[in-house]
């Protein structure tokens, strides 16, 4: 799919794209309803009527990802139940081969994440994939989410990369219709960022089930 000559820098999201997103899932959905029915003495039927409509209101935005919002608006150490469930924290098949591939070539790697640097820290301690990337960016250091196009343009700035040489991966087709409109010439969507539930149909974008799929040629 890639004609990696025409790649110099690689942007690889981290959620549903390098870690299974089954973790984020169950945390948001199931997780968090669960200790907020506690603490405040209803059903988790009933959490989940309140908080969904909550999350909602926040998809695409700096908030959402923001582990500090979520603690003061729920009352609940949102860094800390992350870390009493991390052992469900994984990484999405084929990943790793896919990044030793890449630390051979000569692009440059990048996670770039929407995540809140306090997740961002617990999962690179469960997975330790650290060790593969020429650096680490969350959207949380610029003030923006990927969501937004100035994003990127403030990416660039930061990164130096040449956006008609660019590739991007990420499981948010949000994300990439943002990275589009900025001028990233290469993106890729992922199909299957949670392994607990069935293939995407994915429009627009190319996209791959795993990252097998990008190998050829690296």
């Amino acid at each position: 799919m890639i004609n990696w000559n025409t790649i110099d820098t690689v942007l690889l999201d981290m959620d549903g794209t390098l870690l299974d997103l089954n973790f984020d899932n169950h945390f948001w959905k199931e997780f968090v309803p669960l200790k907020f029915a506690e603490l405040n003495g209803v059903s988790v039927m009933a959490a989940k009527q309140q908080l969904e409509p909550l999350f909602k209101s926040m998809e695409g935005q700096l908030e959402w990802y923001c582990l500090d919002y979520w603690s003061a608006a729920l009352k609940l150490d949102i860094a800390g139940l992350k870390a009493e469930i991390s052992g469900l924290i994984a990484v999405l098949p084929h990943v790793a081969e896919f990044l030793t591939a890449l630390a051979s070539a000569r692009q440059r790697v990048f996670l770039v994440t929407n995540a809140h640097r306090d997740s961002l820290s617990l999962k690179m301690e469960k997975t330790c994939l650290q060790v593969f990337f020429d650096g680490i960016v969350s959207s949380h250091d610029l003030g923006l989410p990927k969501e937004n196009p100035a994003f990127w343009g403030a990416l660039e700035q930061q990164l130096g990369f040449d956006k008609q040489r660019t590739l991007l991966v990420d499981d948010s087709l949000s994300v990439l219709a943002s990275a589009r409109q900025f001028g990233v010439a290469h993106l890729v969507a992922v199909a299957k960022p949670d392994t607990r539930q069935a293939k995407r149909q994915v429009e627009g974008f190319s996209a791959i089930e795993d990252f097998r799929q990008l190998m050829g040629g690296l």
